[in-house]
Formats: C-alpha cells, structure tokens, sequence
C-alpha cells in the first residue's frame, strides 16, 4: 500500500469551450472567485447562449434613497449578458464588454427579495457579440432591462 496521494488534474482552461469553462468554473471546489462572489449571485443556468443569475437585495445595496442601487442590476446584467456570450465562445477565446446600455424600470427594496437576471445572446461574430438582458424581481415584474456589446479576442 503507497503512502502517496493522487493529486486532482489540473485543468488546461485554455482546452475548455466558453460553456465547457463556466460550467467547470462555477462549481470547482477552491473555483476562481469573481464579482458574483461579493454580491450573492448564484447561478441559475448555464446554457449555449443563455445564461441565469440570482441574488438575494440586502441593506448594504441601498443607494442614498434607500432603494437598491442601480448598480447592483447593471452588474447582475452585465454579468449574465457577458456570460451568455462566452458560453457560445470556442476554447482559447476570450471577450470582453464593450458597450452596456440598461433600462431601469422600478425600484427594488433592500429587504431580501431576489432578483432574478437572464442574458441571452442575440449576435455572435467574429469580432464582435451582442446580448441582452432582463431582471425581474421575485413577483416576475419587470426591474430592468439592458443589451451589451461585447468584442471578442481570438
């Protein structure tokens, strides 16, 4: 019997599609942390070109009104529109935001209820992606909407 344990395999990233990453990313034990670490996110779905994300609102998101800052939700969106473009993207390539335009339709009090963003893509090019995006609180109602451009490094 050998004393020596068997060390997990490193992943090559580089090897993974966009869809292939997220998925292994997102649930890896010791994963690379990202924004949605400090905000609550928790991922929904991860599909070939449709992503979502969910969070808990909580007092630390009010912006002066007292309201969750307008912030939060051009993250969350942000965040799920980006990740819907990578998820269609092949291993090796890379994105980032190029362009984010959003909406905001209503308020959202910081009382714990949860928001839930969807990112869907509309265009994936060569050189460029398009996406967009809607947050719905926890009645369904409409929070904000948004679409991205996002250039694409290959």
């Amino acid at each position: 019997m050998s004393s020596e344990t068997t060390a997990a395999p490193e992943i090559d990233f580089t090897e993974l599609s966009g869809l292939e990453l997220l998925r292994t990313a997102m649930t890896m034990a010791g994963r690379p942390r990202f924004i949605g670490d400090l905000l609550g996110m928790e991922v929904d779905l991860l599909e070939h070109g449709k992503v979502v994300f969910g969070l808990e609102t909580r007092p630390d998101f009010a912006n002066p009104l007292g309201t969750t800052h307008g912030g939060i939700c051009a993250t969350l969106l942000d965040s799920v529109m980006g990740c819907a473009v990578h998820t269609t993207l092949d291993p090796g390539v890379g994105y980032t935001t190029l362009e984010l335009k959003v909406n905001y339709i209503r308020s959202v009090p910081t009382d714990g209820r949860r928001l839930t963003a969807t990112g869907i893509t509309i265009h994936v090019g060569r050189t460029t992606a398009t996406a967009e995006g809607r947050v719905v609180d926890d009645k369904g109602r409409l929070v904000a909407h948004a679409t991205t451009t996002c250039v694409i490094f290959r």
